[in-house]
C-alpha cells in the first residue's frame, strides 16, 4: 500500500521525534509517576514495602520536628538569594552597558563562575571562609574585625552560603539583562534625554519597563532554582551547624540515601514540587500588573 504525502511526513516526524519521546518517557515521565507511587508507601531501600496512603505527607507536616526548620532555612535562602541575585545582576548589567572599554572582558569574568563546577567552587569558598587562615577573615582583620567562624556558627553559616551562591549565580541573569538593555531602541532613550530626563528618570521611565519581561523571566527561573539549592549546603556545611543550613533538598537527600526512607523522601519531593508550582503560578498571575510587553 502506497502512503500519501501527509502520512509520509507524519512518519518522518515521528522518526525524528522518537529519540526525544523515548528519552522523555524513560528518564522523566516514568520516574515522576514512580516517585508519586513510592510516596504512598513505607518504602525502605532494603526490606518490605508497605502501602500507607498519605501517611508520609501527614507525618511530614505533623510529626517531623525538623521539617519546619528546614522550610524556614529554605525560605530565608530563597528570599535573600533571589533579591541579591536580581539586584546585583541588574546593577552590573546597567554598568556594563554604559562603560566605554572592557565590557566583553568584564562580562566574561562575571559569567565565569556560572560555568565553573559547583563542587570546586564550594570547596574554594569553604577555604575562603576558614576562621583563622581564610582570606575573608584576613581581609576583615585589616579593619580590626575579629575572626568569624563563618561556617561553624548558626548566625553566619546561611549568610556565607548565600554570599557564595550569589557570586556563583548572578552572571546568568546579568547576561539576560544585558540582552534586554541592548534590545531597547536607542531612539526612545535619546528622545527622553532631549526632553530633559536624567539617567535615573531614563532608567525608571524607559529602561525598566522595557526590560521588565527579562526581569520577570529571571525572577521566575531564579526562584525555581533557589528552592532546589543542594550543592552549596552539601559541600560547605552538610546542613550544619545544628541544621542551620539544612535545606529542603538536602533534607530530602538525607532521608533517601542516609536514612534510607525512600517513600518519605518521595513525599518530600512532591511537596517541593507543589511549593515551586504555587510560587510559579503566583508569579505568572502577577506578571500582567508588573510586566510591560509593548
Amino acid at each position: 500500500m502506497q502512503l500519501g504525502k501527509n502520512q509520509r511526513n507524519m512518519l518522518t516526524a515521528v522518526g525524528f521525534l522518537s529519540p526525544n519521546i523515548i528519552g522523555f518517557m524513560l528518564f522523566t515521565a516514568i520516574p515522576v509517576v514512580q516517585s508519586l507511587i513510592i510516596s504512598l508507601y513505607d518504602w525502605p531501600t532494603f526490606g518490605e514495602r508497605k502501602f500507607i496512603g498519605l501517611q508520609n505527607y501527614i507525618d511530614l507536616f505533623t510529626k517531623d520536628p525538623l521539617f519546619p526548620k528546614v522550610m524556614g532555612n529554605t525560605s530565608i535562602y530563597v528570599f535573600c538569594y533571589v533579591a541579591l541575585n536580581i539586584v546585583l545582576a541588574l546593577a552590573m548589567a546597567l554598568w556594563l552597558t554604559n562603560i566605554q572599554r572592557g565590557e566583553k572582558l568584564y562580562r566574561s569574568v562575571f559569567f565565569l563562575p556560572q560555568v565553573t563546577p559547583i563542587v570546586a567552587t564550594g570547596m574554594i569558598w569553604k577555604w575562603l571562609f576558614l576562621p583563622k587562615y581564610g582570606i575573608i577573615n584576613n581581609f576583615l582583620g585589616i579593619f580590626g574585625v575579629p575572626d568569624i567562624n563563618w561556617l561553624g556558627t548558626t548566625g553566619t553559616a546561611m549568610s556565607a552560603i548565600i554570599i557564595m551562591s550569589v557570586w556563583q549565580g548572578f552572571g546568568y541573569n546579568m547576561i539576560i539583562f544585558i540582552a534586554g538593555l541592548y534590545a531597547i531602541p536607542e531612539s526612545q532613550i535619546e528622545a527622553a534625554r532631549i526632553d530633559g530626563a536624567g539617567k535615573w528618570q531614563v532608567f525608571i521611565k524607559i529602561k525598566f519597563p522595557l526590560i521588565s519581561p527579562s526581569i520577570f523571566f529571571a525572577i521566575v527561573m531564579t526562584v525555581i532554582s533557589s528552592f532546589q539549592v543542594f550543592d552549596q549546603t552539601m559541600i560547605m556545611t552538610a546542613g550544619g551547624p545544628a541544621n542551620a543550613t539544612n535545606t529542603l533538598v538536602l533534607y530530602l537527600y538525607n532521608n533517601a540515601f542516609t536514612y534510607l526512607k525512600m517513600g518519605y523522601a518521595a513525599a518530600m519531593a512532591w511537596v517541593l514540587f507543589a511549593i515551586i508550582m504555587i510560587f510559579t503560578l503566583l508569579q505568572m498571575r502577577l506578571q500582567k500588573d508588573f510586566v510591560t510587553y509593548e
